[in-house]
Formats: structure tokens, sequence, C-alpha cells
């Protein structure tokens, strides 16, 4: 026997009974279950890093599980259910994607010859914007979420930002921006201003992800390769500590760890 999506919602319908349900499940909230979602969200990130697709599979239904777990609680106050979920992703991706769909019809059939990607580009952000525009949303960065990790939130303010005309015309511009930055973080530590100091760290880290947005990265995605880089030379380096009985920790051993670091970078890793 396979289990279904109404299996599921059943399933989440139980955990909820007020009779014989869950006492964990009973007491949660949508605020609540709020972390559990981000920590599944980069479990999920992290098996399709490692492509681990047994390991995405199971992280694809706990995520799924959140979004079940929210329609039901949202269900017992009559806000909405999961089945006004599913039709509003519908409508909104039928009104997005005029091109596969002309008339706005989930069975509607498009014209063989389908238009370019920078025209579905720009007609995507338009009709987005448009969307932004019915809710009375008067500033770009208005649906931004604040929820965001913080990489992903700068790169996405950015790119608001430069649809309404702000931003660096040419990569050489956003790299000196960058460099001015690190200058201004220089006086505030010449200064000892901590408050200055945090502020200008802040600036350094903005102008970082508008380089990488110049480059067309990911800001947040580079900076997990970065760690995940970091993780794999420092564990070589431990692992040559305990060959070499090198004791990891402060002074003269340090010299003796950073060259067990460029080992690592000559391998590779």
């Amino acid at each position: 026997m396979q289990y279904t999506l109404s299996d599921l919602q059943y399933l989440m319908r139980r955990l909820r009974d007020p009779q014989t349900g869950c006492p964990w499940d009973l007491k949660q909230t949508f605020k609540s279950v709020v972390p559990h979602t981000l920590e599944e969200v980069y479990e999920l990130v992290d098996a399709i890093e490692q492509g681990d697709s047994d390991q995405i599979r199971q992280e694809l239904g706990d995520v799924l599980f959140q979004i079940i777990f929210y329609s039901q609680l949202a269900a017992e106050s009559g806000q909405f259910s999961f089945a006004d979920v599913a039709n509003d992703i519908v409508e909104k991706l039928l009104r997005r994607h005029p091109h596969v769909f002309p008339s706005g019809e989930l069975r509607s059939e498009r014209a063989l010859d389908a238009p370019s990607e920078v025209s579905i580009k720009a007609r995507w952000e338009g009709i987005k914007q448009q969307e932004r525009d019915q809710k009375s949303q008067l500033s770009a960065m208005d649906d931004v979420p604040r929820a965001l990790p913080a990489l992903t939130r700068a790169a996405k303010m950015q790119k608001r930002a430069a649809q309404q005309g702000f931003d660096w015309a040419e990569l050489k511009q956003v790299i000196s921006a960058f460099k001015a930055e690190i200058a201004e973080l220089e006086d505030a530590m010449a200064l000892a201003d901590s408050a200055a100091i945090e502020d200008e760290m802040g600036d350094v880290i903005f102008s970082v992800v508008n380089v990488a947005r110049h480059l067309n990265l990911d800001p947040e995605a580079v900076t997990r390769g970065a760690c995940e880089k970091f993780e794999r030379r420092f564990r070589f380096v431990e692992q040559r500590c305990r060959e070499t009985g090198v004791s990891a920790g402060k002074g003269e051993q340090n010299s003796q760890m950073e060259l067990f670091w460029n080992e690592a970078k000559a391998a590779g890793l």
C-alpha cells in the first residue's frame, strides 16, 4: 500500500484531534512551528547539495508536512484550507506564465514558437509588479521577507533596487564601492569605535553581496560552498595534527597548522 496526500492530511487531523491527538502537536501554533520549518528547509537544501536522492525524498516529505501542518492550523480557525493553498498557487502560476497558458486556463495550449528567456523574465517581473501594485505596496521592498537569511535578503533587496534603476552600471564600479567600504571599516577600527566598526562591517558584507550579484552568483550558495571548503581543509589540518602530535591551540603550533592548511590547499581540498 502506498499512502497519498489525502492520507497525510488525515494523519495531520488525527495528530490535532483534541481528544486523541498528540500533546505536542496540539499545543503548536503558526509561530511555534516556524523554527521547525526553517530547519527542514535547510536540511532539504543540504540533501540537494550533497546529491543524496534518498535524503532529498525524505526531506521533501518533511517540508510537505510543514505545509500540511500550517494548513490544518488555519482550517481549524476558519482562515483557509490546504485546498485554498493549492488553488492560490495554481492561479498565481497561471497568471505568471502567459507564455505557457495564453488564455489563463490550466488546459490551454500555447504556440510552438516559445518566447526568449529574456522576454519571459521581463514579463515575469512586470506581472509581479502588477501584483504588488494590487496589494497597494508602495515600496519595492515591501514583500522582501525579513525572515530570509541575511545574505539572501540583501541580494533580493539589491535586485529590487536595480529593477527600479538604482544600481551600478559596471562591475568595476561595484568593486570600487566595495573597496571604499573596506577603507571606511579600517578608519572605524583605527578610531576603536565599536559601534562604527559594527556598522561598517555590515556595509562591507552588504557590498560583497552586491559583487556576487553582479557576477550572477548566489551569495548564500557561494558562502555555503566556502564553509564546506573550510570544513574539508580544517578536518585535514586536524588529522595532520593528530598524525604528527601537534596540539591544536594558541602559540607556536599555529604556524605548523598553517603549513598543514597549505598542504590541504595544495591537495585540492
